[in-house]
């Protein structure tokens, strides 16, 4: 086959991928869904899930590539892309307390998972995806632990699908626990809860909104700074599977594989922290980002079939459900306890 037409065969499946992405954001903007909180990310992969269980063995083989190439090279283009949302002032005003609870959070939810994961004999792959997704910010910290591991499209498929149950569910729970005063907090307190806590950034914004402003603008920060743990958290991984692997070869040496991507993300939020960028073109961006992210979500579910969610069995969900008790009981703990110690 001439390099000509394999481009142009590759072009044939990102222009699939493209299609149904557009069709995510058309869909995202029924009223239903925008109630949901449901971003295009999400829609992209349901609908990708859809094609697999249904008109995918009539795709051209050739096709293939191109559908790898949005779940792979447009993944990892869209996770740099994501840092022109953040800024590292953000850090700053949001302070030392909400950075701590942030990464106590992180921490103790990836780890946990991952030993939880073990002790019920889980694919150590989804059992990892999962614990990041709910530990840091939700589907976007699946998709870079994903680039990261280099796993199987359906277990991050199967990760996906406990971060959104879990988040939806939170993103109702939490203001009904507020406004009935089940969880005793100040605005400031339940703003750091919000955003340390929520599994999705889109949770976090429908929660914080419908708890008020001086509530989200606290909710959405303490978030956002959880995005960016993202970054020493790749490069931990990365360093453990590289230590295990030249542990398990007789002779080979270790050799640690940068996520590049992850680096090029805390680049592009130095750069935007100097507020170079008239904020039309941020805003072009971030739109682009968004659509490129939802092709490689809806590309990952293009390769997800009914089939392979019953091999990943209810653990996976078992252990999503562990998590998220940790989150809502141990975050509010730590937020109701610890928090004004520090402040």
């Amino acid at each position: 086959m001439r390099l000509s037409e394999k481009r142009g065969n590759m072009l044939h499946g990102i222009l699939l991928i493209a299609l149904f992405s557009c069709a995510a954001f058309y869909i995202g903007d029924f009223p239903f869904f925008k109630k949901l909180s449901f971003s295009p990310l999400i829609i992209g992969i349901i609908l990708g899930m859809l094609y697999a269980n249904s008109l995918r063995n009539r795709l051209p083989e050739t096709w293939v590539p191109g559908i790898l190439f949005s779940s792979k090279q447009l993944l990892r283009l869209g996770i740099i892309l994501y840092g022109f949302r953040l800024t590292f002032q953000n850090i700053v005003e949001v302070g030392g307390p909400a950075i701590l609870i942030d990464a106590i959070v992180v921490l103790i939810t990836i780890v946990g998972g991952v030993g939880i994961g073990r002790l019920l004999k889980m694919d150590k792959d989804v059992a990892l995806l999962t614990s990041v997704g709910s530990g840091i910010c939700g589907a976007a910290a699946i998709l870079g632990a994903e680039a990261t591991i280099k796993t199987k499209p359906y277990k991050t498929a199967v990760a996906v699908s406990t971060v959104v149950i879990f988040g939806t569910v939170s993103m109702f729970l939490y203001p009904v626990l507020y406004r009935n005063g089940i969880v005793d907090l100040n605005p400031e307190q339940m703003g750091i809860y919000t955003g340390a806590t929520l599994h999705e950034v889109a949770h976090v914004v429908g929660a914080g909104n419908a708890m008020g402003k001086e509530i989200s603008d606290v909710a959405i920060i303490v978030k956002m700074i959880r995005v960016i743990l993202l970054v020493p958290a790749l490069l931990v991984i990365s360093f453990l599977m590289a230590k295990g692997a030249a542990q398990q070869a007789e002779k080979g040496s270790r050799r640690i594989t940068i996520p590049w991507f992850a680096v090029g993300f805390l680049v592009v939020i130095g750069f935007n922290s100097f507020d170079l960028l008239p904020q039309g073109i941020v805003d072009f961006i971030n739109n682009l980002d968004t659509f490129l992210l939802t092709m490689a979500m809806t590309a990952l579910g293009a390769e997800t079939s009914i089939e392979k969610f019953k091999k990943a069995g209810a653990k996976p969900f078992i252990l999503a459900l562990v998590l998220y008790g940790w989150l809502l009981a141990g975050g509010y703990l730590l937020v109701k306890y610890v928090v004004p110690v520090l402040m």
